[in-house]
């Protein structure tokens, strides 16, 4: 059971709506519809697994002695998975790009006093720090970014009762 949540869309995606790869359907849901690893290639839509309809992103994962893909929601703020879940709450994960192998970028510390660090998806194949989607690397920390055209589009911060600090 989660204990703490928060999602936020800062309006800042509708000067940029007709350009990016990132759409909101009714000013409630965003949704991702092009993810690009650190050589260029779509991470969306390469496995057969959608969430309400829409493509899964696809990842490929190392949490200690387990390694394989998982595909999670496009929707920011959806917690679902499918593929390789069964990793333990707060387990530390190494993120791949599943086509080419090469490991996602560190896009910094979540700085929100978890050892947490966020990892970059690209929005676009220019793969700019500007057009980016950030997700962290521990099982659990819900906690990911959405910037297009250097601004913060949304922003959602949720984690497992075991992660938060007591």
């Amino acid at each position: 059971m989660s204990k703490k949540k928060k999602f936020n869309i800062t309006g800042a995606h509708e000067k940029h709506a007709e350009s990016s790869h990132v759409h909101v359907e009714e000013g409630v849901r965003i949704v991702v519809t092009e993810l690009y690893g650190p050589d260029g290639d779509n991470l969306v839509g390469i496995s057969d697994a959608d969430f309400d309809g829409h493509p899964a992103i696809t990842l490929r994962l190392e949490a200690g002695e387990q390694a394989g893909l998982v595909h999670i929601s496009p929707i920011h703020g959806d917690p679902r998975k499918a593929g390789m879940t069964d990793i333990p709450t707060g387990t530390k994960c190494t993120l791949f790009c599943p086509v080419s192998g090469k490991p996602l970028e560190n896009a910094g510390a979540a700085d929100d006093g978890t050892d947490a660090e966020y990892f970059a998806l690209y929005l676009t194949e220019k793969l700019s720090e500007g057009e980016m989607v950030c997700i962290s690397n521990i099982w659990g920390h819900y906690h990911s970014r959405v910037v297009d055209n250097f601004e913060l589009i949304s922003s959602w911060a949720d984690m497992e009762e075991e992660l938060l600090p007591h």
